[in-house]
């Protein structure tokens, strides 16, 4: 089946990116929330932040619902860092990303709550997708977004949220991805080798780029982020989807050409992703 499914090319999504002119300044790119860091995890929406900010995101604001959270990104200050609850508050934010390393206690369900009533791009990751696995109301609620949605399942949560074994998932990837995107109002990456992107309108594409070395910590933040800073940037959606997906997976071929198979970091992804973009851009 998977033969019949059209695979992202370079070609295709280098020209996504719209060209900045001689004049322009942050405010024309866009302003990303990422939402999450519980406790322990506040790694997890740093990666997504950062990825976002060095992806081309105009304004990059951090979320975060750590007791102890710090107030500042050492490692990129250009981050700015608030609470969970502030974040969701912030004017003019044109697109979120909520679930890293956000936990799955009653304020992460309260924080997912009231991402999803607001009117602005989401891309919905990791544990926020076991949130809306274990709520029907909501799932009702993601449903119910007119503003686009991305959701970013790896086989396990795509089986928590289908009712389903990891095993069935994987046997049969294609329909689970569609089948996701059908109930849940909205578009779908289903991660892993040939990761199957849906749109919101029901084509699919298969992603080729991609390999066992970026089996690590971090890259589906790293993904997440970019995402969001290609929608942040003034592309449609379906359309950041397929350029972040296809960057994210040639990112990682770059650095196993480097002769990096094995401790690859999600960081390192981030840096070849903004080299490759690039390079990309100035060839379109």
């Amino acid at each position: 089946m998977n033969k019949r499914i059209p695979v992202i090319t370079q070609i295709q999504v280098a020209g996504f990116l719209p060209k900045r002119p001689r004049d322009s300044h942050k405010g024309q790119f866009g302003t990303v929330a990422v939402i999450g860091g519980a406790n322990g995890m506040i790694g997890a929406p740093l990666l997504a932040a950062r990825a976002a900010l060095k992806l081309g995101a105009g304004c990059v604001h951090v979320g975060l619902l750590a007791e102890n959270a710090p107030g500042v990104d050492l490692l990129q200050p250009e981050l700015m860092l608030h609470s969970a609850s502030a974040a969701l508050q912030l004017p003019g934010v044109k697109v979120l990303a909520v679930g890293c390393g956000m936990g799955h206690d009653l304020t992460a369900q309260k924080i997912l709550y009231h991402t999803l009533k607001l009117d602005a791009a989401l891309v919905v990751d990791a544990d926020a997708l076991t949130l809306l696995a274990r709520h029907a109301d909501l799932q009702a609620d993601l449903r119910a977004r007119k503003a686009p949605t991305i959701i970013t399942p790896h086989p396990g949560e795509a089986a928590r949220l289908l009712g389903r074994s990891t095993n069935e998932i994987q046997a049969a990837r294609p329909g689970a991805a569609q089948e996701l995107a059908k109930h849940l109002h909205c578009s779908v990456v289903l991660k892993g080798a040939d990761s199957l992107c849906v749109t919101r309108t029901g084509k699919m594409f298969i992603n080729k780029t991609g390999n066992p070395g970026m089996s690590s910590p971090g890259m589906g933040d790293v993904l997440t982020g970019m995402i969001a800073a290609f929608i942040a940037q003034g592309m449609p959606a379906d359309d950041a989807l397929l350029l972040a997906v296809h960057l994210h997976g040639a990112a990682g071929d770059a650095l196993a050409e480097q002769g990096i198979a094995v401790g690859m970091t999600a960081t390192e992804v981030t840096e070849w992703a903004r080299w490759l973009l690039n390079q990309w851009a100035s060839k379109s």
